[in-house]
């Protein structure tokens, strides 16, 4: 099977009953033909991805036979964010020119995910080895970073921040690892074999509103866009690691400044309840809550959480 990210493909999804493989630069792109309410939407959706790609300064690196992509936007104090499972860069599509008025944006595609999806990490153990030394190499091991991650980037960060010095921040969006109940009202569907257009819209917008966003207004071209897009260039599977516990031990190994953030109706969680555990014992540590957003709350509350990070980031510069 091609790998789209490797050969450097657009995949365009013309919704005829096949999808067809063109040449081009950049990212994949999927055309999500009759999956939102008009094809003026989703062509908006493709230009604000395609211009936010061009602002992007790009660099690849390799650890251990695994290349890892990293985007680069703005310039100041360095902000590191990671992505989700099923994932990519895109996860942060509302968010990224907000904080990079103000800092040096850096933003990966996690090892086996989307541009660095080449090949799959052997498992969590090799996914941190690769971001955290590729990122080392980029800005160099002794820079002091801010550290951001969301659900299973998240978990991520909490990894990294335990073992590599110098984050100054830490924050986590819905993260995933805590062990704790989830409350999911559905099962997510399996999309890979849809049959046709009809099919795969229903099924990528029922998984959205499965488990990413609250409010059905939320699910929109871009959303659908890039849901559809990271979901394709998936090779890393992370469910058992992500329901698996132990969250809570790893983050009492970082002693910094910590905030941690859900949607009100996040179903991955119940956070309230997450929000006083994971909490304990960390001395500096903010809790928020973001009313009317679900799990992929920097998405769906875009304009609450990018005020809230960069107040708490600017406070410490």
């Amino acid at each position: 099977m091609i790998n789209p990210a490797a050969a450097g493909f657009f995949l365009r999804a013309a919704f005829i009953g096949v999808w067809t493989i063109t040449m081009g630069p950049l990212h994949t792109q999927i055309h999500l033909q009759g999956m939102n309410s008009n094809n003026a939407e989703i062509a908006e959706a493709n230009r604000h991805i395609e211009r936010l790609d061009r602002l992007a300064r790009k660099h690849t690196r390799s650890f251990g036979g695994q290349s890892v992509c990293w985007r680069l936007f703005g310039s100041g104090p360095p902000v590191v964010l990671l992505h989700g499972g099923s994932g990519n860069w895109l996860h942060w599509v509302r968010n990224i020119e907000m904080l990079a008025t103000r800092f040096s944006v850096w933003v990966p595609d996690l090892p086996g995910f989307g541009e660095s999806g080449t090949e799959a990490p052997a498992d969590l153990a090799a996914l941190l080895d690769a971001t955290v030394c590729t990122l080392d190499d980029l800005i160099g091991a002794n820079t002091v970073v801010n550290l951001i991650g969301f659900s299973f980037g998240g978990l991520v960060a909490a990894h990294l921040a335990g073992r590599r010095p110098n984050i100054k921040r830490l924050a986590l969006l819905g993260p995933v690892g805590h062990g704790g109940p989830r409350r999911m009202h559905d099962e997510m569907r399996s999309w890979q074999k849809a049959p046709n257009d009809a099919a795969l819209r229903e099924l990528m917008q029922h998984n959205l509103a499965t488990l990413m966003l609250h409010e059905p207004a939320s699910i929109d071209a871009l959303a659908l866009q890039v849901h559809t897009e990271a979901c394709r260039l998936t090779g890393f599977r992370i469910k058992e690691i992500s329901r698996a516990g132990g969250l809570a031990d790893i983050l009492k190994q970082y002693q910094g400044s910590m905030l941690l953030l859900w949607g009100e109706h996040d179903v991955t969680a119940d956070p309230p309840q997450m929000a006083r555990s994971l909490s304990a014992g960390h001395a500096n540590c903010q809790t928020q809550i973001i009313a009317d957003a679900g799990h992929w709350v920097q998405f769906e509350r875009a304009d609450a959480v990018n005020k809230l990070l960069l107040n708490w980031l600017i406070d410490m510069h």
